[in-house]
């Protein structure tokens, strides 16, 4: 029965999956994102390693991949679930902002003068400026600043566990925290949940290959990207920038297009008391913002979208618990203004990355 279940649940996610030449480009966009933001990751795992003896080194790095690759697939899968509730439609938009501007204004003026390099084996190394390989006490100091959860090797050794596995572990974990912001840009980027809510969304695929294209190229071709990022050192600014618009896509998508009527789930509207109505009244005027806007673009728009009005409770969601409500904002048909300036923005963010950069004062 079980097995039965899991080939239904497996052969229903394949059917459901849509291909349009425009996924190519997504998909090349979110390798690009991937392995950009992805390259203080490759640092820290590298250290990581190389706690480990010469010979264990790159197997460790290959099984924390694997680890990585399962929790990417867990992770999609419940990412775009739970990004159909409201709150955390904000949450997932608030993070990727803050993360965007943590970085853009506070650690890009912290960072101090570093040199990134490929080590004999092929995996990216942080080196001085002289570029002489780091000391073990200066590598201990970058990985105690950049992973979550810092665990000295003198502990490990300490309470007698074997080094190998639980350098894995820590590879694993580390590649988990710094997965968090990339998986939530690439499912925000390909859209919101479908119609149906036991339906899997037709683009998961893309954000798949996306994701697996960037670890890979990361892993056995590091190369490429640190010659990207000496090339054009202000790709790194272009991919944070990316994440920015994508997280206010999130946001506006929270913001204008949920239902914040509240019906379902029923305990949320229990627990609403005196605020149920006030939210109810929102909802209306949202809906009438979207029935408006949709109205202008039929009668004045340029490109004349087709106007159809849905039924004035929505369109209820197969098996329960999520409607398709009336969207103010649709960044996915190109044919509208949110979408055109969307993708405009985001072509202007990706291209910041080819500027070269500001020359040094001789002083």
């Amino acid at each position: 029965m079980i097995v039965h279940e899991l080939i239904r649940h497996v052969t229903d996610f394949f059917t459901s999956q849509t291909f349009g030449t425009s996924d190519l480009a997504v998909i090349l966009l979110l390798t690009i994102l991937e392995g950009v933001l992805s390259i203080d990751n490759a640092l820290v795992l590298g250290l990581l390693a190389k706690r480990l003896p010469k010979e264990m080194q790159a197997k460790a790095l290959n099984w924390g991949m694997i680890g990585a690759f399962v929790f990417r697939f867990i992770a999609i899968f419940t990412a775009s679930l739970l990004l159909r509730w409201t709150i955390v439609k904000f949450l997932g938009g608030a993070y990727l902002v803050y993360i965007a501007v943590r970085h853009l204004f506070f650690e890009s003026t912290e960072k101090h003068e570093e040199k990134l390099s490929l080590d004999e084996s092929g995996n990216p190394q942080l080196l001085e400026p002289t570029g002489e390989e780091l000391t073990e006490a200066e590598a201990e100091v970058e990985i105690r600043e950049r992973v979550p959860v810092y665990v000295k090797p003198q502990t490990l050794r300490r309470v007698g566990v074997a080094n190998f596995w639980p350098t894995v572990v820590s590879i694993a974990l580390t590649d988990i925290a710094f997965a968090v912001d990339s998986i939530l840009a690439a499912i925000a980027l390909v859209g919101g949940p479908p119609k149906d809510a036991d339906a899997f969304h037709p683009k998961l695929w893309v954000v798949f290959t996306g994701a697996g294209l960037g670890m890979i190229v990361l892993r056995f071709a590091a190369g490429l990207f640190i010659k990207l990022m000496e090339r054009f050192p202000r790709f790194e600014i272009s991919a944070y920038l990316l994440v920015a618009v994508i997280g206010l896509k999130l946001l506006g998508d929270w913001g204008l297009n949920s239902d914040w009527s509240f019906d379902e789930p029923k305990w949320m509207a229990s627990r609403l008391g005196g605020w149920k109505q006030s939210f109810e009244s929102f909802e209306q005027t949202r809906r009438g913002w979207a029935l408006g806007y949709e109205k202008w673009l039929a009668d004045n728009w340029i490109l004349a979208i087709p106007h159809h009005e849905p039924p004035p409770g929505g369109e209820p969601a197969a098996g329960g618990g999520f409607r398709h409500v009336p969207h103010v904002l649709d960044f996915h048909d190109l044919r509208r203004p949110e979408s055109i300036t969307f993708w405009l923005l985001m072509i202007v963010c990706f291209c910041t990355g080819f500027l070269p950069p500001r020359k040094k004062s001789p002083g």
